[in-house]
């Protein structure tokens, strides 16, 4: 695997200890999406003067949900006290619009154009905005539960954007919890429009080279734990450099995320060149 270019060996001088979180919003310039607002998570490499540039990751958190950065930044935060306080620069948005509904992450006459927002609207906003690095290798999409599926679904059918995605204790495909009623009220009961949706479905017709892919959950997860197992072996067929990780002890819970993230930017560490390794 190729990774991304090192940033730094040496800490930059007046370095914080920890990153911070801040509110952003991101027009729904492309999509007309009514996202709430995300939030922003700055390592503390990226709070100097001079800071350099940064892995990016844009995370989706589940459903029902907020645009909730504090688990990532956890995560970041101890990532950074051993990288010199490097680690990627993350912004949390919305795939929900209402927090009570599932929008599946897709363009839908039923939900509007989420996946537009997501693909286009916050990628482009964080490319204009965030000093961020641009080879595809240090860019990840991730997400937990409903946002681990809209990573995958990001992941699977934009590669040449997304190098890299972790999906923590993520649905297999866009409302797996209610099928039934998605395939009636979203999908006309067009089963095999449905189905084109699915991430197993774009992978299994797309090549993959250059893609890492970890998937994590709860060990005790017994609704998610198939279907994740599943889809990390469809990523696997696909062509992606996959790992799949249980988190000992836990169900569909806080801790599976951070243990989950945790596991995956161990994973990640070499890919996004902040080693100084390279």
């Amino acid at each position: 695997r190729r990774a991304a270019r090192c940033v730094r060996t040496s800490p930059p001088p007046g370095l914080p200890t920890a990153g911070v979180i801040s509110s952003v919003h991101i027009p729904p310039t492309q999509s007309g999406f009514a996202a709430r607002d995300g939030q922003l998570y700055l390592p503390p490499a990226a709070l100097v003067a001079n800071p350099p540039a940064l892995p990016f990751v844009m995370m989706m958190m589940g459903q029902p949900g907020d645009p909730d950065a504090a688990p990532i930044a956890q995560v970041l935060d101890q990532f950074a006290a051993s990288h010199h306080g490097l680690a990627p620069i993350v912004v949390v948005a919305d795939q929900l619009g209402d927090p009570d509904i599932d929008s599946l992450c897709l363009d839908t006459t039923a939900h509007g154009k989420v996946e537009t927002y997501l693909q286009q609207d916050v990628v482009g906003w964080a490319r204009a905005k965030l000093h961020i690095l641009s080879d595809r290798a240090a860019w990840t999409v991730a997400g937990f539960s409903n946002g681990g599926e809209c990573a995958v679904s990001l992941a699977s059918k934009f590669p040449e954007v997304w190098g890299n995605v972790v999906s923590a204790s993520g649905t297999a495909y866009a409302g797996v919890e209610t099928e039934s009623s998605v395939l009636m009220d979203v999908f006309g009961g067009n089963q095999d429009l449905y189905d084109a949706t699915k991430p197993e479905t774009v992978m299994a017709a797309t090549s993959y080279p250059d893609t890492v892919a970890i998937f994590t959950v709860g060990a005790d997860d017994a609704f998610i734990g198939p279907g994740i197992k599943g889809l990390s072996d469809s990523a696997s067929a696909a062509g992606m450099h996959t790992s799949f990780f249980e988190i000992p002890g836990q169900g569909h819970t806080l801790e599976a995320l951070i243990g989950g993230l945790t596991k995956a930017f161990e994973q990640l560490d070499a890919r996004l060149g902040l080693t100084g390794q390279g």
